[in-house]
């Protein structure tokens, strides 16, 4: 289990940005794949977008072009940027680990953060 702790959620309005963080107290942080997922009441978890340990990227379709994965290996900390946002992107937002620790992402997310929320209003 990794510990880890989101911040930089809260309310914007429509067209606004927020910037995500995620620290995570590990030893060697380039080992874990990350990702942001988020979860909107009465939906299932979405993955958002997922980065390898140097730097490789995917997105989800419906946030591709206006969010950005991005780590600070240095700091052992995960961004994500978001920009023109939605109101359809208000979810609870989940930095999470690949505990597979390969550096490629392998899907074995089992680590998660608490969640920070975010609003989007129109």
């Amino acid at each position: 289990q990794v510990p880890l702790v989101e911040s930089g959620g809260g309310s914007v309005q429509a067209g606004g940005s927020l910037r995500l963080s995620c620290v995570a107290s590990v030893d060697i942080f380039s080992q874990y794949c990350m990702a942001w997922f988020r979860q909107a009441p009465g939906k299932e978890r979405e993955r958002v977008a997922a980065i390898a340990g140097y730097g490789g990227t995917g997105y989800a379709e419906s946030v591709n072009g206006r969010f950005t994965i991005s780590r600070d290996n240095a700091k052992n900390t995960l961004y994500l940027f978001m920009n023109s946002l939605k109101a359809e992107d208000t979810a609870m937002y989940y930095c999470a680990a690949d505990g597979a620790r390969a550096g490629i992402c392998s899907d074995t997310f089992n680590s998660w953060g608490q969640g920070t929320q975010v609003t989007v209003s129109s």
